[in-house]
């Protein structure tokens, strides 16, 4: 039978990221980490177009449900850059 101390450590492994809405932007956090976030244009001069950013992805996106889903997607594959190569070797 697990004790309670464990089954605190298993339950804080398995906590699933949220998104929170801030000033401007939301952002996608997990345990204290931010993940990813979605922003507007600047105040006033908004042009309809959401910029998201996830690690080194970033991209825009007409909706705000669209910016939020390529952020999840970037998160899931590894947002993470990949080691570059010398192009002459």
């Amino acid at each position: 039978m697990a004790t309670k101390s464990a089954k605190r450590r298993a339950g804080a492994r398995n906590t699933r990221p949220y998104w929170e809405r801030g000033y401007f932007s939301h952002s996608y956090w997990k345990r204290g980490r931010k993940l990813g976030s979605v922003k507007l244009g600047p105040k006033g001069e908004w042009d309809g177009i959401y910029r998201w950013q996830a690690g080194h992805h970033y991209g825009e996106a007409n909706s705000l449900a669209a910016a939020k889903r390529a952020v999840e997607q970037a998160v899931d594959f590894g947002a993470s850059q990949l080691g570059l190569f010398d192009a002459e070797a």
